[in-house]
């Protein structure tokens, strides 16, 4: 726990203060005042840089969107050595992400509010997207044309996959974990393995 803003960035500090009441209450869980108290200002300081809680919190997701993305892309490395190995390190990418940066995570995906709301955010969370779409993209294409699932479809179906096994085996409040006999990265290759096969997606090396 900070022991509260005395100079500096006062931006940074309210950003920081925020991340460690999601952390401990989640994105609904404090109020704007809370949060100014937490970064040790006034009540009206943090209106000098964000016009409300929605905003505060909006700029925690797109911050934590960006390094999401950033992980992602840099799992992907453009498909090598295959696109299966490289769509593994990509699960293996988001729920890492998820594990290491709790708050921000439930911030991008608990926000109280549409995304659509904010553009700016809409457009980084996308961004995140687009690099497990261009990973299912490159997955689809080992099937002959007239056997392709949609790619759209197959990386909607793998985000879905993630994020739930995240959401339950990974979560904030790790009290309220289920036990499972393996860890989240094995459940989650072999549920990507076992739909893709339903696919008809042929395993590493067989393509």
């Amino acid at each position: 726990m900070r022991e509260g803003y005395h100079h500096g960035n006062l931006r940074e500090a309210l950003i920081e203060a925020a991340l460690g009441l999601i952390a401990e209450h989640g994105p609904a869980g404090f109020s704007f005042v809370q949060a100014a108290r937490a970064a040790g200002v006034s009540a009206a300081a943090p209106y000098r840089h964000f016009r409300d809680l929605q905003a505060l919190i909006a700029e925690i997701a797109r911050r934590g969107y960006e390094r999401f993305a950033d992980d992602l892309e840099a799992a992907w490395q453009d498909g090598r050595p295959d696109p299966l190995a490289a769509l593994s390190r990509c699960g293996t990418a988001y729920l890492s992400f998820a594990r290491r940066n709790p708050a921000f995570y439930a911030a991008m995906f608990e926000p109280g509010f549409a995304l659509q709301a904010d553009p700016g955010l809409l457009a980084v969370s996308d961004r995140a997207f687009a690099a497990l779409r261009r990973a299912a993209e490159a997955v689809c294409a080992t099937l002959p044309r007239d056997r392709r699932a949609p790619a759209l479809m197959v990386a909607l179906h793998i985000w879905t996959m993630a994020h739930g096994i995240a959401s339950l085996f990974i979560g904030r409040d790790a009290a309220s974990r289920r036990a499972i006999p393996m860890s989240a990265e094995e459940l989650l290759e072999a549920g990507v393995l076992v739909y893709l096969q339903g696919l008809g997606v042929p395993a590493a090396g067989n393509a």
